[in-house]
């Protein structure tokens, strides 16, 4: 009979909810800040890693917006995608669908192109190992509607290397409905459709992403438990919920990871995933998520299984 950890281990898996950007671990956030002069605000590896305590999600996007600052040439992204990608193949994962923030690089003045190339080439590499990958572009929430109109109009000649777009960044004060009017432009391109709800906003924030927005997959989604009439909707719908446990536990959307969802979200019957988010900053890769997650709550092999089941099911692959 096999451990829990050799059934998390040798179970194929898609990850659906990893920002790539999340995956800047110390070390190349080092060695990308040296080839590229630019000045860190730590001494050392040791330094930056006892940064990563964090009380809530705002703490979090501080340091992770001050840490891409090292990304800047072509080669940055493609080091930075590669590695999260070959991590994600030795976790079993078969499929990813990956989001990154345009918004957060255009903004310092790298240009789409350099971004999307480098990216772009990593998952042609990935797709040579035998581990598909598409990427979502998300919209930055605390920033304009207007803004987001623009970032969609300059990725318009990227279109076909485009699976969705999402929404991320911080989300309390900030609903999904201020970005309904671009969110039906990427329906029209026909780009799938996905956005952060239900983290640290309020159920209603989940209702505005599947009505305003019409997203096809919540990411999060931990609130929506709140609503009876949210999780019915969740379940008779068939929405996925793309759950990161240790990204919980990091940000104190749970106070402990043995007060996690996951179980009660399988036993409701919602279409619960388990994904890694930012992994560099919380701890841990998928195969990490399921494994302190699944001691956590007591998942059982069969747990382990539905979790990975869902993952592809969700997916947006063919």
């Amino acid at each position: 009979m096999p451990t829990l950890n050799e059934v998390i281990r040798s179970t194929p898996k898609a990850e659906l909810h990893i920002h790539v950007e999340g995956s800047l671990e110390p070390g190349m956030m080092f060695d990308l800040a040296r080839r590229n002069g630019v000045s860190l605000p730590y001494r050392t590896v040791d330094e930056v890693r006892r940064a990563y305590s964090f009380n809530n999600l705002q703490e979090f996007l501080d340091l992770y917006y001050e840490g891409m600052n090292v990304l800047r040439t072509e080669e940055d992204y493609f080091a930075l995608a590669d590695a999260y990608l070959r991590r994600a193949a030795a976790d079993n994962v078969v499929h990813v669908e990956m989001f990154f923030d345009p918004q957060a690089h255009t903004g310092r003045g790298v240009p789409l192109r350099t971004l999307m190339d480098g990216l772009d080439r990593a998952i042609a590499r990935s797709r040579e190992r035998g581990v598909s990958v598409s990427l979502i572009l998300c919209f930055l929430r605390h920033l304009s509607e207007r803004e987001a109109f623009e970032t969609l109009e300059a990725a318009e000649p990227y279109r076909d290397r485009l699976l969705g777009v999402g929404l991320d960044s911080s989300e309390v004060g900030h609903p999904p409905s201020k970005f309904s009017r671009v969110f039906e432009a990427a329906r029209d391109l026909g780009l799938r459709l996905v956005a952060h709800a239900g983290e640290e906003g309020p159920p209603e924030y989940v209702w505005e992403a599947l009505d305003t927005l019409g997203v096809e997959r919540i990411d999060h989604g931990n609130r929506a438990l709140e609503d009876e009439a949210l999780v019915a909707r969740l379940r008779d719908d068939r929405i996925p919920l793309t759950v990161c446990p240790l990204s919980n536990l990091e940000l104190r959307v749970v106070e402990d990871l043995k007060a996690h969802p996951i179980k009660r979200m399988l036993d409701l019957g919602l279409v619960a995933t388990v994904n890694s988010d930012d992994p560099a900053y919380f701890g841990g890769y998928i195969n990490e998520n399921f494994r302190q997650v699944a001691e956590a709550v007591d998942l059982s092999t069969e747990d382990i299984e539905t979790l990975a089941r869902n993952s592809l099911a969700a997916s947006f692959a063919t």
